[in-house]
């Protein structure tokens, strides 16, 4: 049966001549609610249509809202025509989307929205382009301002706008109240105070310029970077390139890294800050160079992870980690159309640090059953090595000893793979060790009034050990 979504616009007679006799005609005729002016309105010229005020009391949140409010409406469609009257425009209702993705073949007639009703209420910002969003249908960021968030109708709705603002904008951020058709201007802070909360009231939130916002989202950090590189722009960020910046993100990574380590919760927040300038700057690189943009690279690692997590949004199954992270490397070759394993081994990238790199080509090169049987069998792979090197360090051939010296490494590092331990961070420790065992062999030495420069290497070696044992 046919769906008409009506808007009634913001006061009495903004409804269309289209709408008024699609109600008038009728088989069955919903109202959004019929407690504000223009609900009060529509039900006065129509006694019998049937507001759901109701809905707004059963459902669990404010999510659910639109959602059960759609769900009437399409349910009523089923055995005859339906009329869904809104306040403002059909377009700014979330309840009338969420039918419009069920049934596309419903007509519309449009009515004045509600923002435009609020915005005009702040001459300066009349023919800007704004956002407009009810306060029930509020979820995540808004995005964009100016932005007028109406249907403030309680203090409870009021303080989950706050809530909102307040994340994304600051609690002391300037923000417009309207009530009653009077303006005031107020702090975030102060959005849920008081008790002058009905359907006439509504905040604005107005655009803030970069230099006086206090919290920022990633357009705002593509926007800084375009300014700064723009002709009045500094001089040493227009002089950048894509291979200019390489060891700014291996740095900064570096020290992210240290910060995790360090378990520094205020350094992890300034070093990820860090790094994500780093990938900002190569969204700009890209974009100016019509290569890609910032939306290109967020729009690619979204979809990645959708599509290398089938066992989540799609039909696979993963049991644990393992399975999981194998059904990831299986997806990702199937992407890349890599159709064999040295497709697969090749595309671990050679600028890795050689130790991550042949850790990682082990782990892949397992998948396709070219590996040590075990620990056991690595070691003993270990040992070989070992004794092939001794022979061309008594050989006093230079280039086959460098040889095996690389196969030593790359049989050590698939023992400890094969362990169930991480190379890096095994080594890592292991230095951390060495160091600590240094400062303190070293002390021991002062404290005998010696140096180790100028001890045995018999002596040194006491020293160590005795550091070993504190």
């Amino acid at each position: 049966m046919k769906i008409i979504l009506a808007g009634a616009g913001i006061k009495r007679g903004d409804m269309s001549m289209a709408a008024y006799e699609a109600v008038k005609n009728s088989d069955k005729a919903f109202l959004r609610t019929a407690l504000s002016d223009t609900g009060r309105w529509i039900k006065e010229v129509f006694p019998d249509i049937e507001p759901l005020d109701y809905i707004y009391e059963k459902s669990r949140n404010f999510d659910t809202l639109s959602k059960n409010l759609a769900k009437t409406v399409l349910d009523a469609a089923k055995t005859s025509d339906v009329v869904y009257v809104v306040d403002g425009s059909p377009f700014c209702d979330r309840s009338c989307a969420e039918i419009l993705k069920k049934r596309k073949d419903a007509v519309v007639f449009d009515g004045v929205s509600k923002g435009e009703s609020f915005i005009s209420f702040l001459p300066e910002l009349a023919g800007a382009g704004f956002a407009a969003l009810s306060a029930y249908d509020l979820s995540g960021k808004i995005g964009f301002t100016p932005c007028v968030i109406y249907d403030a109708d309680n203090a409870f709705i009021a303080g989950k706008v706050k809530i909102l603002l307040s994340d994304e904008f600051g609690d002391e951020a300037e923000i417009y109240k309207i009530h009653a058709g009077k303006v005031e201007k107020i702090k975030v802070y102060e959005a849920d105070r008081g008790d002058e909360f009905d359907y006439s009231t509504a905040f604005i939130v107005p655009k803030t310029e970069l230099t006086r916002k206090k919290r920022f989202r990633f357009d705002d950090l593509i926007d800084i970077l375009d300014i700064l590189r723009s002709e009045n722009g500094c001089p040493w960020d227009k002089a950048q390139t894509k291979e200019s910046v390489r060891k700014d993100l291996i740095e900064e990574t570096y020290e992210l890294v240290d910060a995790i380590e360090k378990g520094d919760d205020d350094a992890i927040c300034e070093e990820a800050g860090d790094v994500i300038l780093q990938a900002a700057f190569q969204c700009v690189f890209g974009k100016e160079r019509l290569a890609f943009t910032p939306i290109d690279v967020i729009s690619g690692i979204c979809s990645k992870l959708i599509s290398r997590h089938t066992h989540v949004f799609g039909d696979d199954v993963a049991k644990d980690a393992a399975s999981a992270l194998s059904l990831w490397a299986d997806n990702k070759q199937k992407e890349k159309g890599m159709k064999t394993g040295a497709d697969y081994l090749y595309s671990v990238p050679s600028c890795f640090p050689a130790l991550i790199r042949a850790e990682k080509v082990g782990n892949r090169a397992r998948k396709y059953n070219m590996d040590f049987a075990g620990a056991n069998d690595a070691l003993s792979k270990l040992v070989e090595e070992i004794n092939e090197a001794k022979r061309e360090l008594e050989s006093g051939d230079k280039r086959k000893l460098e040889e095996e010296c690389g196969d030593i490494l790359f049989a050590a590092t698939s023992f400890i793979r094969l362990c169930g331990v991480e190379n890096e961070l095994a080594l890592k420790a292991s230095t951390e060790k060495f160091l600590k065992r240094f400062k303190k062999a070293e002390e021991l030495a002062i404290k005998d009034g010696k140096n180790l420069k100028e001890l045995s290497a018999e002596e040194v070696n006491g020293y160590y050990d005795a550091a070993k044992k504190d």
